[in-house]
């Protein structure tokens, strides 16, 4: 059998534009995701209460009687507080392994021996969460306010509530922000994603019930900073314009938040890292 010569040869494929590396591993991760059954019927009933929410504006708008179930800026507030336990669901059953499954395989060292930074292999990690993580906060609750506009047949309810669409927006992106950077931190410091899944779960109910326990000694709520869930409940108060459950000052609250997000990305800094080969 002859040899044929396997000299250089001038690279004949597509050359991507540096910086879209990311979106390989967001669209192979979802496709991953999307494959599994379970998944696919955890986010559809992630959406069951869009659909109570449905039936309570269609009966509203039909029922003169039922005037009482008529939505207020307080329904689209009191919605992401009920998709709250489906982030959390989410959050754990996808992001608990998008980190700690690569550094049990070692493929740590794979991917970022490719012409692929550490910025872009976060980013693909984190658009993957951060994008079905919207889909069950941000994407139903718009999705309320056009049922809302489809049965009332006017823009009455939107022209009186003009904030509701960017509150909507940006309490979801804060909410799905934090609980997405807060795993992947939490994803890099492990090999097993269930450890990291209940490093997560001990995060959230630790520190709720840390600050529970202060207030009952206290009787004040100004120690809210300490549990990441109610600062978020407290800034999503201020968002939609309602008053604030806790006696917290709302810059303290962002403080908070900043500082979580901080240490989020430092301990990613310092844990996702290539292996330097010395010769």
């Amino acid at each position: 059998m002859p040899i044929h010569d396997q000299g250089y040869r001038r690279y004949g494929g597509a050359r991507d534009a540096i910086g879209r590396a990311w979106q390989v591993i967001a669209l192979a991760g979802a496709r991953s995701v999307l494959g599994q059954r379970r998944f696919l019927f955890l986010l559809l009933f992630a959406w069951a209460p869009f659909v109570a929410r449905a039936v309570q504006i269609y009966i509203a708008s039909n029922f003169p009687q039922a005037a009482f179930l008529a939505p207020k800026a307080e329904t689209f507030r009191e919605f992401l507080d009920q998709q709250g336990f489906f982030v959390f669901v989410v959050t754990i059953y996808v992001g608990a392994g998008l980190i700690a499954s690569d550094r049990r395989a070692n493929a740590l060292q794979l991917y970022l021996s490719k012409p692929l930074t550490r910025a872009e292999y976060i980013a693909g990690k984190l658009a993957l969460l951060f994008a079905l993580l919207l889909f069950v906060t941000w994407a139903p609750a718009i999705s309320l306010l056009l049922v809302e506009v489809m049965f009332a047949g006017s823009l009455t309810f939107v022209r009186q509530n003009l904030f509701l669409l960017p509150a909507i927006t940006l309490f979801s992106v804060l909410q799905v922000l934090v609980a997405s950077i807060t795993m992947l931190a939490l994803s890099s410091m492990s090999r097993s994603s269930r450890f990291v899944g209940i490093m997560y779960a001990g995060l959230i109910f630790f520190t709720a019930a840390l600050f529970q326990a202060i207030r009952g000694i206290t009787g004040s709520s100004s120690f809210a900073w300490l549990s990441p869930g109610d600062v978020l409940e407290q800034i999503g108060d201020i968002i939609f314009r309602l008053p604030p459950r806790y006696d917290m000052p709302a810059s303290v609250a962002m403080l908070a938040l900043v500082a979580l997000l901080g240490v989020s990305a430092f301990v990613l800094e310092r844990q996702v890292r290539g292996v330097e080969v010395v010769t």
